[in-house]
């Protein structure tokens, strides 16, 4: 059964990628979130790294770093609160074609999930997340932002299944109004061996909320990824390939834990 599930997923995303498409966008995390939650009292550090082999190269508006062959490292600190909380902090950057580099300024964040599982037992999770962000010009055309992101799913016994609904707002004065943008990050992953899943990642930036985009105008993106959980060694790992004109595409990211406390 496992190897016949891991077969129908590997000829999915082949079908996926075999359309011909050109390409958009990237951001400095790329990441369905789950109900992981740092201890009372703990600290953590992710790391976030993307880039964009084939993608969008002329800027949208004046000063940004467009994706095609840029690199965003963005370091993710967070903290235990308790009670189902914990708080976060994102330094991003980005380093464009030519290996320029460009600090992206900061975004905070409060994480919390009243419900989850009990650690290896199967259930549902649900929470959710907030940031506000101070960002520059070379990742955002709004120098305030800030995010909703609704997180839900399931765990089974040797499977997950995820989705985020996720509503932003541009803060900054001539940004605002409209209506929030919107997205969904699905993920879907099965465990092949102990502590290694293999999986699906789909995003798709539909527009505004209650006034959708053109499919053709909308950004899709399917990744096939890989998630590590050994020990010390935990990472996701995931190569996507747009499936509409508004998305990159190819995209390349990973996002790597590490141990702090």
């Amino acid at each position: 059964m496992r190897s016949t599930l891991l077969a129908a997923a590997v000829v999915a995303f082949v079908t996926a990628v075999s359309a011909s498409t050109p390409a958009y966008a990237i951001d400095d995390e790329i990441q369905v979130y789950l109900d992981d939650i740092n201890d009372p009292g703990k600290f953590g550090l992710e790391m976030h790294v993307n880039t964009t082999p084939s993608g969008r190269a002329t800027p949208d508006y004046s000063g940004e770093v467009p994706p095609y062959h840029s690199w965003r490292v963005t370091p993710e600190f967070s903290y235990g609160l308790g009670h189902g909380l914990e708080a976060g902090l994102y330094v991003p950057t980005v380093t464009d074609a030519d290996g320029t580099f460009y600090a992206g300024g900061w975004k905070l964040r409060l994480k919390w999930v009243p419900v989850k599982p009990k650690e290896g037992e199967a259930g549902w999770f649900f929470g959710a997340n907030t940031e506000w962000g101070r960002l520059h010009r070379s990742y955002s055309e709004s120098r305030y932002d800030t995010e909703l992101r609704v997180i839900m799913g399931y765990h089974g016994r040797d499977w997950l299944v995820a989705m985020n609904p996720i509503l932003s707002w541009a803060l900054s004065p001539g940004y605002r109004g409209g209506g929030p943008d919107t997205m969904y990050g699905w993920k879907v992953a099965h465990d092949v061996t102990e502590g290694v899943a293999l999986g699906f990642e789909y995003y798709d930036g539909v527009g505004r909320l209650g006034h959708e985009l053109p499919h053709e105008f909308q950004e899709h993106t399917l990744f096939l990824a890989l998630d590590v959980d050994r020990g010390p060694l935990e990472f996701n790992f995931g190569v996507g390939r747009g499936l509409t004109d508004a998305a990159d595409r190819w995209t390349v990211k990973a996002i790597v834990e590490f141990p702090l406390n």
